[in-house]
């Protein structure tokens, strides 16, 4: 059985989690804790380039990935692989879910808000949010749901608290003032969707962004979740 994990991160697409939620993974695996990435998608249609053929796209981001992860720390990267724009809320998608929390037991998942409004967010990530938010709570809970997992020798597992990222009003915030640099350099590794936005101007915009998410703290930057704590 694979060893257990401090925390999953559930993420649309390849370079999402680094925006998201990054500097705060390496603040946690400075910590020693355990912090497992879950990418959703492949990214095969994140492009402008018009030569760039999907397929090719795909192996290029999950290189950048793994990069990326490997710079923050993180134990594991578990690529689904379902193909960019095109997740659908659906019990096969959700199972996957409920397996990876059963088998690696996260006390805290993080993810993407599935509830902000609008156009803000790109599908897959109101999906992404959305089906995991349900693999949580009630079917990776549940002892009947999915009984075939119960063979596969993977009982439930409640886990303890969501961070959900991006959201309107957030309720919990983490100090990343010692780690941005480093949610910066793991941005970096995502060259393929961020070559047209230069490194300096990039930087420049996190950091006022992760200032004001930091308004009120006696911390200089910050990374805001909505924060859900799971009273079983």
């Amino acid at each position: 059985m694979t060893a257990t994990a401090h925390v999953m991160v559930v993420t649309p697409h390849p370079d999402d989690a680094e925006f998201g939620v990054a500097g705060t993974a390496a603040r946690w695996t400075s910590e020693g804790k355990d912090v497992i990435y879950v990418v959703c998608t492949n990214g095969d249609k994140g492009t402008s380039d018009p030569n760039m053929k999907p397929d090719e796209l795909a192996r290029v981001r999950e290189r950048e990935q793994l990069t990326a992860a490997k710079l923050l720390g993180v134990r594991e990267v578990i690529f689904l692989r379902h193909p960019d724009q095109a997740l659908e809320d659906t019990p096969e998608f959700r199972k996957e879910l409920v397996r990876l929390i059963r088998m690696y037991k996260p006390e805290t998942v993080v993810t993407v808000d599935p509830y902000r409004r609008y156009i803000w967010w790109h599908r897959d990530h109101r999906i992404t949010g959305r089906v995991t938010l349900d693999a949580i709570f009630p079917y990776a809970r549940d002892f009947l749901s999915y009984p075939d997992l119960l063979e596969e020798g993977l009982q439930p597992h409640k886990v303890k608290e969501v961070l959900l990222w991006g959201a309107e009003q957030p309720n919990y915030r983490t100090d990343i003032t010692d780690t941005f640099d480093i949610k910066i350099a793991a941005l970096r590794c995502h060259k393929s969707q961020i070559s047209d936005n230069p490194s300096a101007r990039l930087e420049e915009w996190l950091r006022e962004r992760h200032k004001m998410l930091a308004q009120g703290e006696d911390y200089e930057l910050a990374e805001a979740f909505y924060r859900v704590e799971m009273r079983w």
